[in-house]
């Protein structure tokens, strides 16, 4: 599902799919927001959990590349400022990879652009929930999303330990957490 340019008449961002093109600039982003001495200028870090990357050139591409799915890409001024990945799995829509330029989180931005991305999943696959899964231990990300409208489920999945692909983790005990929110 693609769909074009979208800017909002609120705010100075434009929302678009990703390209191949975008790749490069996507990985670059994800990184600084959640991995390295980068992301402690913000607060979505996760470098005091996981060492190693966030994501890479061939899982951006993966996720560009899903028939049910797209990565949207969130543009200031011509530059990428913020992504989020959005996948329809039938009544409901899979929300991740969602990465705010370090620089910029504190701004108000991340609301406006999960809101956006609620209004666009709603809209182009009729789903009435939005669900993702964070690391159960990263409880002032998990209460920013609850104060968005989404509830704890309590429903776990083990981290993946030895699959690098996901960072190599600096403690044990790591589970992903779903939440889910009733988009009306």
């Amino acid at each position: 599902m693609h769909t074009p340019d979208t800017h909002t008449p609120d705010t100075d961002l434009t929302y678009r799919d990703a390209t191949d093109a975008d790749v490069e600039a996507l990985v670059t982003l994800v990184e600084s927001a959640y991995r390295g001495d980068t992301s402690r200028t913000g607060w979505t870090t996760e470098a005091d959990l996981l060492d190693g990357r966030r994501t890479d050139p061939e899982g951006v591409r993966e996720v560009i590349a899903k028939p049910d799915g797209r990565l949207l890409i969130v543009e200031r001024a011509g530059t990428v400022v913020a992504c989020c990945q959005l996948e329809h799995r039938g009544t409901h829509a899979y929300f991740g990879m969602f990465a705010v330029s370090p620089a910029l989180q504190g701004e108000g931005l991340g609301k406006r652009i999960i809101a956006e991305a609620e209004r666009q999943a709603r809209e182009s696959w009729d789903v009435t929930e939005m669900h993702m899964t964070v690391i159960s231990v990263r409880e002032e990300l998990i209460a920013w999303y609850e104060r968005r409208g989404y509830r704890r489920t309590g429903r776990t999945t083990p981290f993946p330990y030895g699959d690098e692909r996901f960072g190599i983790p600096r403690r044990t005990g790591l589970e992903f957490e779903l939440l889910v929110k009733t988009l009306g």
